[in-house]
C-alpha cells in the first residue's frame, strides 16, 4: 500500500473592506477616505460608485509615499499592484500603512452626496505582469538640424478616464497627419509616462511626456517633464496653483493654459480657466483647442484678446494649438476635431523633447488653426536666426506658403503690431513674400503676422519681442510685394511718436 501526503497549496487570501459614505456638505472640492493595508499585500482594488444619475465624482487613489493615480470619472475599477495596474494608475510596492481613496466633487447637484467604495486587499494578484511598464527616459533625438517641427501639443491616451486610444494608436495617427511630435495630455496621471519608453521605441513621431493639470477651475498642460503636480488646489485653495505651476517649472516643464475660455458650463466642468495666475508664470496658451472648424472659431477672438491682454501685462507667451483628441484620430460628429487639428509648428534644433521645450520657451511658433493642410506663415528679421540683436533699422520678411488642403492666393497676411492692426497685404502670388522696413526707438513693443482665408483667421505666428521697437510700415521694393493699407489715425500718431524718438541699437529680447 502507498502512503500519500496531501500538503495543500496555500490560498490566495482577499480582504473587503467597505467604506461608504457621505460627501459633507460644504466641505473641501477633494476628500479622503483612509484605509489601513497590512504587511504582505501585494494588490489593492477599489471598486467605487457615486450612487446618482446627477452628481459626478472623480476617484484617485494615494498611498503613504505619495499618489499612486487618478482615475477622474472612470467607472471600472483601480487596481494597482506590484508590477501591474489598471490604467490611469500606476504600478510599483504596496507598503503597508493609512492609504486614502481620493474623492472629488466633479460635480454635485443632488445632496445628500452618497458614495459606496469598496476596497479589495490581496496577497494575490490578479493582473498579469505589464512588461511594457518602465521608467521613463527621453529618446534621443529623431532628426537632427533645425525647421520648423509640426506637432500637437494636447492629445489623451487610454489613460485618461476619457479617452480609448492606446499610445500605438495616437502615434499612427499623428504620423498619418504628417506630424513630427506630440504631447501626452492625460489627465492628473503620470502612469503614461511609464508606458513611453515602449510605445517610442515602435513609433514614428516624437512622443512628448506631459500631463493636463486638470482642476474645476481650469486646465493646464504640463509639458516635457515628468513628476506628477497636486491638481487639488481649485475652489478651496488647497495647494495653490502658483505653488504648482512653480513645481512645474522647478522640473523643467513647459507650462500652457488650456482652452482658456470654453465655458460650457455643466457640460465642461473647470475647463475655462478661472484661477488667479501671473501670466508670467505661463510659458504658452492655446489661442485655439480643436480645430477652426467646427469649434475653434468660436472661442479664437476671446482667446486672442486674452492672449494679447497677458502680453501687455509683460508676459512673454507663446501661442499653441491642441486638438484635445480622446480618440486617437477615429473620432466622430459634427465637434469631432482629429489629432492634428490644429497643428502647432515649432522652430526647434531638433527632433528632441528638450529643443522642442527650448522652441516654446523662446516663443518660435506658428499655429494652423485647422491643421497641416493650412498654408503657412513664417516671420524673420533679416538677421541671423540665432542673433540676439536688431539694429536700429531692419528689414522683416513674411513668407507664405500654400497648404495641401487650403491655398494661400486669395489670402490676407495681416501685420500686427502690439495687439493692433498695422497693415494688410493680399496674397497675390505662392509662395509669397512681404518685406517691411522695422525702424527703432520707443519702447518695448511686439511683431507679429496672420493669414485670414475668407477672411478669417487660419495662420497665428508668435511674437518677435524688441525693445524700443518702431515700425515704418511702409513696405520695401520686393518682387511679390504689395502695398499695404494706410494705418488708422490712431496708429499712424503712435508710429509717428515712436518714430521721433531716437535710437541707437536695441537687443531681440527672447520670448
Amino acid at each position: 500500500m502507498w502512503l500519500t501526503s496531501c500538503i495543500p497549496l496555500a490560498l490566495a487570501l482577499e480582504t473587503e473592506l467597505r467604506l461608504d459614505g457621505v460627501l459633507p456638505e460644504g466641505g473641501p472640492d477633494h476628500v479622503r477616505v483612509a484605509f489601513e493595508v497590512p504587511e504582505g499585500t501585494r494588490e489593492i482594488e477599489v471598486r467605487h460608485d457615486d450612487l446618482s444619475a446627477a452628481n459626478i465624482l472623480d476617484w484617485g487613489l494615494d498611498g503613504p509615499d505619495g499618489p499612486r493615480g487618478w482615475g477622474g470619472g472612470n467607472v471600472e475599477p483601480a487596481i494597482v499592484g506590484e508590477r501591474a495596474a489598471s490604467r490611469s494608475y500606476r504600478a510599483g510596492p504596496i507598503p503597508a500603512g493609512t492609504w486614502s481613496v481620493v474623492i472629488g466633487r466633479a460635480k454635485v447637484v443632488e445632496t445628500p452626496a452618497r458614495y459606496a467604495v469598496t476596497v479589495v486587499l490581496r496577497d494575490t494578484p490578479t493582473l498579469s505582469p505589464q512588461q511594457e511598464r518602465a521608467a521613463y527616459a527621453p529618446a534621443g533625438a529623431l532628426e537632427t538640424g533645425a525647421r520648423w517641427y509640426a506637432g500637437d501639443l494636447h492629445v489623451h491616451s487610454r489613460e485618461s478616464g476619457d479617452a480609448d486610444p492606446t499610445l500605438d494608436a495616437v502615434a499612427t495617427a499623428a504620423e498619418g497627419r504628417g506630424l513630427d511630435f506630440v504631447v501626452l495630455s492625460d489627465h492628473n496621471t503620470t502612469s503614461t509616462h511609464d508606458l513611453l519608453v515602449d510605445a517610442q521605441a515602435r513609433a514614428g513621431v516624437l512622443l512628448v511626456p506631459g500631463m493636463e493639470y486638470t482642476t474645476y477651475e481650469g486646465h493646464a498642460g504640463i509639458l516635457g517633464a515628468t513628476p506628477w503636480l497636486d491638481h487639488r488646489t481649485d475652489r478651496t485653495g488647497e495647494v495653490p496653483v502658483a505653488d504648482a505651476l512653480a513645481q512645474a517649472h522647478a522640473a523643467g516643464a513647459v507650462v500652457t493654459v488650456n482652452h482658456p475660455n470654453l465655458d460650457l458650463g455643466e457640460l465642461c466642468t473647470g475647463c475655462a480657466w478661472e484661477l488667479p495666475v501671473d501670466p508670467a508664470s505661463v510659458d504658452a496658451v492655446e489661442i485655439v483647442t480643436g480645430g477652426y472648424a467646427p469649434v475653434g472659431r468660436l472661442f479664437l477672438e476671446q482667446n486672442l484678446a486674452l492672449w494679447e491682454a497677458w502680453l501687455d501685462q509683460g508676459a512673454r507667451v507663446a501661442p499653441v494649438g491642441g486638438s484635445d483628441d480622446h480618440a486617437g484620430g477615429t473620432g466622430s460628429g459634427p465637434t469631432y476635431s482629429p489629432l492634428g487639428s490644429p497643428t502647432t509648428r515649432v522652430w526647434a534644433r531638433e527632433l528632441s523633447v528638450d529643443a522642442i521645450q527650448e522652441g516654446l520657451r523662446a516663443g518660435r511658433t506658428v499655429v494652423q488653426l485647422q491643421g497641416p493642410g493650412d498654408p503657412f506663415v513664417e516671420l524673420w528679421p533679416d538677421i541671423a536666426r540665432d542673433a540676439s540683436e536688431v539694429p536700429d533699422t531692419a528689414t522683416w520678411t513674411a513668407t507664405v506658403r500654400g497648404g495641401a488642403e487650403t491655398p494661400a492666393r486669395g489670402g490676407t497676411l495681416v501685420w500686427v503690431l502690439d495687439g493692433a492692426e498695422l497693415a494688410r497685404v493680399e496674397v497675390t502670388s505662392d509662395p509669397f513674400t512681404d518685406r517691411r522696413r522695422v525702424d527703432v526707438g520707443g519702447g518695448d513693443h511686439r511683431v507679429r503676422v496672420q493669414l485670414l482665408v475668407e477672411d478669417a483667421p487660419r495662420v497665428v505666428t508668435g511674437h518677435f519681442w524688441l525693445e524700443d521697437v518702431a515700425v515704418d510700415a511702409a513696405p520695401e521694393t520686393c518682387a511679390g510685394c504689395a502695398a499695404a493699407r494706410p494705418p488708422g489715425e490712431a496708429t499712424a500718431l503712435a508710429l509717428g511718436v515712436m518714430t521721433a524718438l531716437a535710437a541707437v541699437r536695441r537687443r531681440l529680447r527672447p520670448a
